[in-house]
């Protein structure tokens, strides 16, 4: 839904470019499924060329096929888990530091929470992050009702058209938001699906300018109640990056153990192929292929599960970063702007 005259759309799946099923496999799927379809797709494939291809069956038994494919399998495997070291030390390395680093982490830290506090207007915010969130969503709903109602009276068209604009939009949105964050758990992707749908970009930017056109034309409470909405929406900013850091980091762990979990049957299937499969074994068919092809296909695609767990993670977390790329009034989206 756009909130204002040419505003985006609030919600991350209206905004991308893309079919709602590649959107929801890229990022609400379970990273599992999207595994799991990944190597199915490469299954299928070989299955596919192995029926399609004359002579297939007798290429595989005939040459050393099968063993330069499982020898590249069992070092691009090896490749992988090295890569996990290296995402662990990545993520290591950020909580790792002398005791002078982890004060100034924890006064970081404690400034934010003080400065959302006050905003929330709690003496103390909460530590989950989705009630964190909502609250802070839900703080903004409040804000631009206050908005809305400071600037309810005598004023000149543009000036309530701007504020309604703006106003119904954020409520509207908030309300959307907070309703997602509800039940939601941290770790899931459920978190950051939710805030990414809250388009605090263009409504920071929308008050900013609004504040700019029609500062002189607001009265006194009016004022405050825009200043305090501009307030909220900047501390949406750095607060949904920075949990959306963490689950960057949580990701990356999950990520890491499982692949290290599916490495060790992946290099026995890999190694196994190499030393002791038979491709001289007697011709029987399977699924209407050659049961050559279909146990090499099946190998294959055993060998590939870490990299397609790899993959899987990887194509969610890339298209939450190149979706939340920019902190702050700044769109890297094509928009009607109106200057």
């Amino acid at each position: 839904m756009t909130g204002q005259s040419g505003a985006p759309d609030d919600g991350l799946r209206e905004r991308a470019d893309r079919n709602r099923a590649v959107l929801w496999l890229l990022l609400d799927a379970d990273r599992r499924l999207v595994t799991a379809v990944i190597l199915s797709v490469v299954f299928l494939g070989l299955l596919a060329a192995g029926a399609l291809l004359p002579g297939a069956a007798e290429a595989v038994s005939g040459g050393d096929s099968v063993d330069t494919l499982f020898q590249g399998l069992l070092t691009a495997t090896i490749t992988g888990v090295t890569l996990v070291l290296t995402l662990n030390q990545l993520v290591l390395s950020q909580e790792l530091g002398a005791v002078g680093d982890q004060r100034e982490r924890m006064d970081g830290a404690m400034e934010f929470r003080r400065d959302a506090a006050a905003i929330l207007g709690e003496p103390v915010s909460p530590t989950d992050p989705a009630t964190f969130l909502g609250a802070l969503v839900e703080t903004t709903s409040e804000r631009a009702t206050a908005l809305r109602q400071a600037v309810s009276g005598p004023a000149d068209g543009e000036l309530d058209g701007a504020v309604e604009d703006l106003t119904t939009a954020v409520v509207e949105n908030a309300s959307r938001t907070t309703a997602e964050l509800d039940g939601a758990r941290f770790g899931a992707f459920e978190v950051i699906g939710a805030v990414l749908d809250f388009n605090y970009s263009w409504k920071l930017f929308a008050a900013r300018r609004l504040r700019e056109r029609h500062g002189d034309e607001l009265n006194e409470p009016a004022t405050a109640a825009l200043d305090d909405l501009i307030e909220a929406l900047r501390l949406f900013g750095p607060a949904r990056e920075h949990f959306k850091t963490l689950y960057f980091q949580w990701e990356l762990i999950d990520l890491s153990r499982r692949m290290l979990a599916a490495a060790v049957p992946a290099l026995l299937v890999a190694a196994g192929m190499v030393a002791f499969f038979d491709a001289a074994a007697p011709a029987t068919t399977a699924f209407g292929v050659e049961a050559v092809v279909v146990w090499v296909a099946a190998a294959a695609a055993a060998s590939l599960v870490p990299f397609a767990l790899l993959l899987a993670y990887i194509l969610r977390i890339a298209t939450v970063t190149k979706r939340t790329l920019s902190i702050g009034p700044f769109i890297l989206r094509e928009t009607d702007e109106e200057t």
